[in-house]
């Protein structure tokens, strides 16, 4: 299916990198996996039409989720993110037209937070 949206999901625990994985494809998506911010810079550059980016803040690299995203908005400015976390010490440093979702979460949360940003 051509009309089929299309998620990055940049997580770097690979059992949760599947489970996410198959939940969007359950709910109708097409998914693009990274395992770090660097590698899904390179997918973002290379491949547009990207219509969402569901990325982890913590990952292993130079960069991580809030470096991903703010580079991500450089090359789609219009770009729809959620941001998942477990750990929140540090202050957010979200882009706009965002979202944040804390660690341990349920797919439900993460589809809804989705349609909220107009991806469905």
């Amino acid at each position: 299916m051509a009309d089929r949206r299309r998620v990055l999901v940049v997580e770097d625990e690979e059992m949760l990198l599947n489970a996410v994985a198959m939940e969007f494809e359950d709910a109708g998506f097409e998914v693009i996996c990274a395992g770090t911010a660097e590698a899904a810079y390179e997918l973002l550059r290379d491949r547009p039409g990207i219509d969402l980016l569901f990325t982890d803040i913590r990952l292993p690299g130079r960069l991580d989720g809030w470096d991903l995203a703010e580079r991500a908005r450089a090359l789609q400015p219009d770009l729809p993110v959620i941001y998942v976390t477990g750990y929140s010490a540090e202050e957010p440093r979200q882009v706009a037209e965002s979202v944040l979702v804390m660690k341990p979460y349920r797919m439900t949360a993460i589809l809804t937070a989705a349609r909220g940003l107009g991806v469905a």
